[in-house]
């Protein structure tokens, strides 16, 4: 362990819970390990081990020390064993069951596991009633970019925990972001992260099953999908900016035309007997775009025509 490294526990020995630790070792740090199914622990330990042996090697000029990696047999002394404990379990029920009843002893949590807005401010103030310094957060990486410079973690929360915490998160990644003190900001840029990568993944497959129902070869296919998919970071800013703006110029593409081109797409999945139910959510958007007079208006306009009117007693499209 360097001079720097700290005392660090981690709750939880999934693939993400193993790459935290190993991300923590590989950086100096002495770690302890809990996992909610003892039988696992040994197993995953020396996968823990080896890939901090390996990212302690790869930074180090000479021969790298084997990393300073426990099991603890509690949550309670895992928690004592630590100066900073960090959780990343299934979700964030478990996480209270876990550290209900553990005396934390001015530790500090952080919780990485995923959950929505309304469960990160709900888990902070479970925590705040339990006397628990609190600080959750979101991992936008996959587990192989852990502790590399392409890691990347959102933070959120009471900033002294932060400020506190910060050096030993430093080795999870290159982008350690933290973005101030309302505990459900990190939850709040993973969900709707994982809205883009659900929906052009899912978006993108389906259009593999509507290329081959046509009789279009994936590989073939792939080609041109490629080219489309490139496009996406211009639009993103482009989007960004327009509706900060609150202007959607129409000049690269409008709403009515967007009308047109789904009619098409949609005609054709229910021909083959795909499932429509994705483009019917977008056909609908656009449709009340068209409704409220934007047909004229660029893309980005669609952006605040996703919300479902809400009456009182039910919920209308």
């Amino acid at each position: 362990m360097n001079s720097d490294g700290q005392k660090i526990a981690v709750l939880g020995l999934g693939p993400m819970g193993r790459a935290l630790a190993s991300a923590f070792a590989g950086g100096g740090h002495a770690v302890t390990v809990w996992n909610r199914t003892p039988g696992r622990m040994p197993a995953a330990l020396e996968l823990v081990a080896a890939a901090a042996l390996s990212s302690a090697s790869e930074s180090a000029s000479e021969p790298a020390p084997a990393p300073a990696i426990s099991i603890a047999e509690s949550v309670q002394s895992a928690v004592h064993a630590a100066e900073v404990v960090v959780a990343c379990l299934i979700d964030n029920e478990v996480v209270r069951q876990v550290v209900d009843g553990v005396d934390f002893g001015g530790r500090p949590l952080v919780n990485l596991t995923s959950g929505d807005p309304g469960q990160a401010r709900d888990m902070a103030a479970w925590a705040a009633s339990r006397g628990i310094g609190y600080l959750p957060g979101a991992i936008l990486t996959s587990t192989p970019m852990i502790g590399t410079p392409a890691g990347t973690v959102l933070l959120s929360g009471d900033a002294a925990i932060h400020a506190a915490v910060a050096p030993a998160l430093s080795a999870l990644g290159g982008r350690i972001v933290y973005l101030g003190p309302d505990p459900a900001r990190a939850s709040a840029f993973d969900v709707a992260l994982l809205d883009l990568f659900a929906t052009a993944t899912n978006g993108l497959l389906h259009a593999f099953a509507l290329a081959t129902a046509e009789g279009i070869a994936p590989t073939e296919f792939a080609a041109f999908a490629t080219g489309i998919g490139s496009l996406l970071p211009d639009m993103a800013t482009r989007f960004a900016e327009q509706l900060e703006a609150g202007d959607f110029p129409g000049t690269r593409s409008t709403i009515a035309s967007a009308a047109s081109g789904i009619r098409h797409v949609t005609a054709a999945a229910r021909a083959h007997g795909l499932d429509a139910g994705m483009l019917d959510t977008v056909h609908r958007a656009i449709d009340r775009a068209v409704a409220q007079g934007y047909g004229a208006d660029g893309l980005g306009r669609l952006a605040t025509a996703f919300r479902l009117e809400v009456e009182p007693g039910r919920i209308s499209e």
